[in-house]
């Protein structure tokens, strides 16, 4: 599955949910191969070395169902702009991606586009992934190479 409008709207939609309009918030949503749609919010917490990216829950979630993930994006409302924002994934989260490999597409702002925001690959979002210098080739590791 590709990263499109209805998963932007599934992220947004579950942020509703969680937060009043008004509030600011965010949330994910994830494209899993067979189609399936999961979402998450970030744990907040007093203590900011828990909290956890809004991404975190739904790619737990594929890992236990063994499932692999095509697309991800994360959406975040800020108020006092009035608006929603597409959010890159940050560095750990591009990590977590990387088990289902360097063609994942994630949503990144594009002022230069209507919707705000454009699809990448994490191939094109991180093209000098450390990873690499660990492989024969000096590829994007396989699959099987995260998992310990």
């Amino acid at each position: 599955m590709q990263l499109d409008q209805n998963l932007v709207d599934a992220a947004i939609a579950q942020m509703d949910r969680r937060w009043p309009p008004g509030e600011q918030g965010g949330a994910a949503a994830l494209y899993l191969n067979d189609g399936q749609i999961l979402t998450s919010v970030g744990l907040d917490n007093l203590n900011g070395g828990v909290s956890l990216c809004h991404e975190t829950g739904a790619i737990c979630q594929a890992y236990t169902l063994d499932k692999k993930i095509t697309a991800s994006v994360c959406v975040y409302r800020d108020p006092e702009r009035e608006r929603v924002l597409v959010l890159p994934p940050c560095g750990i989260c591009q990590e977590r991606l990387a088990l289902w490999g360097p063609d994942v597409q994630v949503g990144v702002p594009d002022d230069s586009s209507a919707t705000g925001w454009r699809a990448r690959t994490l191939r094109e979002v991180n093209p000098f992934y450390w990873g690499s210098q660990f492989t024969e080739d000096g590829t994007w590791p396989a699959p099987e190479v995260h998992f310990s």
